[in-house]
């Protein structure tokens, strides 16, 4: 079962794991999501974040005799790991893990304090005046969130009150970080529950619009590196997304972690990891482990493409292009 199917990434991860040879269940929010249509079999789930949707979830893998679940999106993630109760392997690192890189002041502290590279990081409720001088600026976020939603970039702490008062947010809810301003990387960092990293692949970012539009692979020695020593540190055990800037002396800096698989996966399968589907074959399967063997130098460009299926299929799924409504798909 793959989750967020209206997310840019999802249809083709849908649809290369069924070229791989996997069943596949798609959920989403949205009737409309591409992915539903793509699947095996499509649902509509509740918002991640909402009572419903782990019983809703619960409900499609027992009907649907799912044997894992690859969860896109982090207000599933807390949620959906429960099913892992129910002997539904989810594609996840550990609970503890998950739970600290989506608290993002947390996540600062602990890299930190095991002396892994991140920005100068304070809660914008008690920003010290003695500390408001970077001379890129900071930036400002939400503790928890996902891509660039509440994001801003100011100048200095007179710019903070504005920010606060405009985003909608208590300054509790948000941190202030020194602003990195060297190349940007998204890293896909491979690893199951022995603990064992079994590739670590770099992709440069070129061009980012809430999602990484545009990405190039790089051996970068310094990055890969410091991503090991966050799995050594803060055990996730299962796959994670690292994303970091060079500081002016090329040292990484971690600004985020996402807790799941990067919505540059694709990028990474076509180096040469299948990061997605063989990660699923190890925990459904007893599949092979991957090797840490990729192409530099192969760029993502990511644009919309469309694919094509019967009319039956489209219909069954309860997309009604006759009176241009749009029904419910499966229940």
């Amino acid at each position: 079962m793959v989750t967020t199917a209206g997310s840019a990434p999802t249809p083709g991860t849908i649809l290369h794991l069924r070229e791989a040879g996997f069943r596949v269940v798609a959920t989403d929010i949205d009737p409309t999501a591409p992915g539903l249509y793509l699947a095996d079999r499509g649902y509509l789930v509740p918002p991640g974040d909402s009572d419903a949707f782990l019983p809703r979830m619960r409900e499609l893998c027992a009907r649907e005799r799912a044997v894992a679940v690859v969860p896109l999106v982090d207000e599933e993630l807390v949620g959906v790991a429960a099913l892992a109760d129910d002997g539904v392997c989810v594609l996840l690192p550990r609970a503890e893990f998950v739970a600290t890189c989506l608290d993002k002041g947390a996540l600062m502290r602990r890299l930190d304090a095991a002396g892994i590279g991140v920005p100068r990081t304070w809660s914008a409720a008690d920003w010290p005046a003695d500390a408001a001088d970077a001379p890129d600026g900071f930036v400002v976020k939400p503790r928890s969130g996902r891509g660039s939603r509440g994001v801003a970039v100011i100048g200095s702490r007179d710019d903070l009150a504005r920010v606060v008062s405009e985003g909608g947010y208590a300054a509790e809810e948000l941190i202030v970080q020194e602003r990195v301003t060297g190349p940007e990387f998204t890293v896909s960092v491979v690893v199951w529950r022995d603990g064992r990293v079994q590739a670590v692949v770099p992709k440069e970012v070129v061009l980012k619009q809430g999602v990484t539009r545009y990405a190039v692979t790089r051996r970068a020695p310094a990055v890969a590196e410091t991503c090991r020593a966050v799995q050594s540190a803060l055990r996730a055990d299962g796959p994670f997304n690292v994303q970091l800037r060079l500081d002016a002396g090329g040292r990484p800096r971690i600004f985020e972690i996402n807790p799941r698989f990067s919505s540059t996966a694709a990028l990474t399968v076509a180096a040469g990891v299948d990061e997605i589907a063989g990660l699923l074959r190890q925990a459904v399967a007893g599949g092979p482990r991957l090797t840490d063997e990729w192409r530099q130098g192969v760029a993502m460009v990511r644009r919309w493409t469309d694919e094509f299926i019967s009319e039956e299929e489209f219909t069954s799924h309860g997309l009604s292009p006759a009176s241009e409504t749009v029904g419910t798909v499966s229940r």
